[in-house]
């Protein structure tokens, strides 16, 4: 196996989104039961980006889905800001020493830029799904990295914490990688990802012994 560039999915794979979100509705509604706001705040938006997919609804971006998410359950504009995983500005730093890396998201480009300049995010490019005005796992979201590396999708390893955004991942080509983390989309039984790791520096690990 061969990979010429890492493509990095962003909101829960290399930002923690749940504990920023929560930390914002805690501030604002600070008597709720935040918990069960948070799980009804990610489900609007996962909701509601699969009716983008679906052709359901019409595009748009990241950031007024969250908009509408804040309204709904803390009735006012809270913007969270997403903190890092631990092993994240290390990990990344360490990865981009051998691979291009591209960061793929969900996320509005007015929403990576916040979310870059707050986690301390690095990239070699950084790419929406605004782009396309679709939302991943729609195939077309996947395309923007296999353009944007000039690599045929075999040689682009896409790395998640979400096994559905690798299953789309793997349907346009492109190898995978899951990386364990305490949210996200763990893999069934019968999901065949190239990578399993228990987080940025063990796919290191891996990815250097590839290299022997």
């Amino acid at each position: 196996m061969e990979i010429d560039a890492l493509v990095f999915d962003i909101l829960g794979t290399l930002v923690d989104e749940p504990a920023g979100i929560r930390e914002a509705v805690r501030q604002a509604v600070p008597d709720a039961d935040v918990d069960e706001l948070v799980d009804q705040w990610l489900s609007h938006v996962e909701t509601e980006q699969r009716r983008i997919v679906a052709g359901q609804r019409p595009y748009a971006p990241s950031d007024v889905l969250d908009r509408e998410a804040a309204q709904s359950v803390t009735k006012t504009d809270v913007v969270p800001k997403l903190p890092p995983w631990p092993d994240t500005p290390d990990g990344l730093a360490r990865l981009a020493e051998h691979y291009p890396l591209i960061g793929l998201s969900n996320a509005s480009r007015t929403s990576l830029l916040r979310i870059n300049a707050h986690a301390g995010l690095r990239w070699h490019q950084a790419l929406s799904a605004e782009e396309v005005r679709t939302c991943k796992p729609d195939p077309a979201v996947y395309e923007l990295a296999v353009e944007a590396s000039g690599a045929p999708p075999e040689r682009l390893l896409m790395v998640a914490t979400h096994a559905w955004d690798l299953r789309g991942a793997q349907s346009a080509g492109l190898r995978t990688a899951y990386v364990a983390r305490p949210v996200g989309d763990p893999p069934k039984a019968t999901d065949r990802f190239d990578f399993h790791a228990d987080g940025l520096a063990d796919l290191a690990a891996q990815l250097g012994e590839l290299q022997l």
